[in-house]
């Protein structure tokens, strides 16, 4: 009897057909020499190349290998929480199809969770690499917005399948879960991990995903210091400016009391620090009403969750 999956490893491809065989191949060794059970979840997001075909013919020769397809492009995000969804594994592996990041060294991912020593294992990439310089740059800002105990937060990673419940269903967030797995209180390690030249195709990554990538460690800077108190950033901005204004109010009163003239521009801030001050506390207070939906929501959620492990046959 074939071992019970233990390792789900999900691996989004968009537009690998020449990749894929010999990524495969690899794992197919890996596998062979593992003592717990191995499925490989290659998520076809949207491929535009005979990689459907190539995944069909692998299917037939493997049957370690699941295939799942998004008919449209969707992004790393939506492939990895599609091979969630589809996964068996209580580990689950993120794992690109490029061979940038070789199959054997899976194991040593997943060392640490299996002896329940960590709950997320992210790689520390070791050689040569294309993108050295943006990635040094958005390492070093994201330690310093959410002091996070490692130093490539972008990486092939290992993680328990809790940690993927609990992460939000965002666009390009798959980049911070090991900040949002940290702030949830889950147990981080980081191993080396060797980077190989890409073989064939072409990298996803553009100049362009660099604004984006910037304005998403925004939001979760946010999400992670404001989103369960908006009322803390939009109140306290919006009572500063509101009380600007009435100072200013009460300074340009005792002009006009002296001088007997009154002077235009501190009548302009006054108006507009009032204005401003009250759009955003009325913000605020809308946050905070999103906020209780939330909190709702996800206790909902956690009752749900101890309903099913309770009616779940052993």
């Amino acid at each position: 009897m074939p071992a019970p999956i233990r390792v789900s490893i999900l691996v989004p491809a968009k537009d690998e057909a020449e990749n894929l065989p010999a990524f495969v191949a690899q794992c197919a060794e890996m596998i062979a020499t593992q003592p717990v059970g191995y499925e490989v979840i290659v998520v076809d997001d949207g491929s535009r190349d005979a990689t459907p075909s190539v995944l069909r013919e692998l299917q037939a020769r493997h049957a370690f290998l699941r295939v799942v397809r998004h008919r449209a492009q969707r992004g790393i995000a939506d492939a990895l929480r599609s091979g969630y969804l589809a996964a068996e594994g209580d580990i689950l592996v993120f794992y690109p199809a490029d061979l940038q990041f070789l199959p054997v060294d899976i194991p040593r991912l997943t060392a640490p969770i299996v002896a329940d020593e960590a709950d997320v294992v992210t790689g520390r990439k070791q050689g040569h690499y294309e993108k050295a310089f943006v990635s040094g740059i958005y390492n070093r800002l994201s330690r310093g917005l959410f002091d996070v105990p490692v130093r490539d937060l972008n990486n092939v990673k290992a993680y328990r399948r809790a940690v993927m419940a609990d992460q939000a269903v965002r666009p390009d967030w798959h980049r911070y879960m090991i900040v949002l797995a940290h702030a949830q209180g889950y147990v981080i390690r980081e191993i080396p991990v060797a980077v190989y030249p890409r073989q064939a195709g072409r990298s996803k990554f553009g100049i362009g995903r660099i604004p984006v990538g910037v304005l998403d460690m925004l939001a979760v800077w946010f999400e992670l210091r404001f989103g369960q108190k908006p009322l803390l950033a939009f109140g306290m901005l919006g009572a500063a400016l509101f009380a600007i204004g009435v100072l200013s109010g009460i300074a340009a009163l005792a002009v006009l009391a002296v001088t007997g003239a009154g002077v235009r521009s501190i009548w302009t801030v006054i108006q507009t620090c009032l204005i401003l001050g009250s759009i955003f506390f009325a913000t605020g207070l809308l946050g905070e009403q999103v906020a209780v939906l939330r909190a709702e929501q996800r206790e909902l959620r956690r009752r749900l969750d101890a309903l099913g492990r309770e009616v779940t046959p052993e």
